[in-house]
């Protein structure tokens, strides 16, 4: 269970480098890296987070929580928090089987330069989960999101 909540975590921080775009569903490209994550959303997931706007409002949430964070914070104090909550507002919206697209790059990409650890990783999942709970998102629907970024783990953590 942590190790889902954790790669979404670092997930999220990813985001920040990238860039991403709405799109129709129909004309929706893969992810970056979705060849590398090949899961499937979960039915309904999208609308049971409330869609794009749903997404959104979780996102603001999480940043501003994330920023606060006393363990990772300082880690997203040059972050500008709208551009970060777009882009994994995005990510999530396209992830979850919303009309979006992720045009950044692929998790090694973006977090080869950064010194994340498991520890960093852990708490920034816990933050997401304050947020989803806040946001009153259901334990499961909770985890078929994580179930979704787990796959990204191994590419997120730069250092043991």
């Amino acid at each position: 269970m942590k190790t889902l909540m954790a790669s979404f975590a670092l997930t999220l921080s990813a985001l920040a480098a990238g860039t991403c775009l709405a799109q129709t569903a129909a004309a929706r490209p893969a992810p970056s890296d979705a060849s590398a994550y090949p899961v499937a959303p979960a039915p309904g997931l999208y609308q049971a987070f409330g869609e794009q706007q749903g997404l959104r409002t979780l996102m603001d949430d999480f940043v501003k929580r994330l920023k606060a964070d006393a363990r990772i914070g300082d880690q997203f104090r040059d972050t500008n928090a709208d551009a970060l909550a777009q882009s994994l507002t995005l990510q999530l919206c396209q992830l979850s089987g919303g009309p979006c697209t992720y045009k950044g790059p692929d998790m090694k990409l973006a977090h080869r330069n950064m010194d994340i650890t498991k520890a960093h990783f852990n708490a920034l999942v816990e933050v997401l989960q304050d947020s989803m709970n806040a946001r009153g998102i259901p334990f499961a629907r909770q985890n078929q999101m994580l179930a979704l970024l787990a796959p990204m783990y191994r590419d997120v953590i730069t250092r043991p």
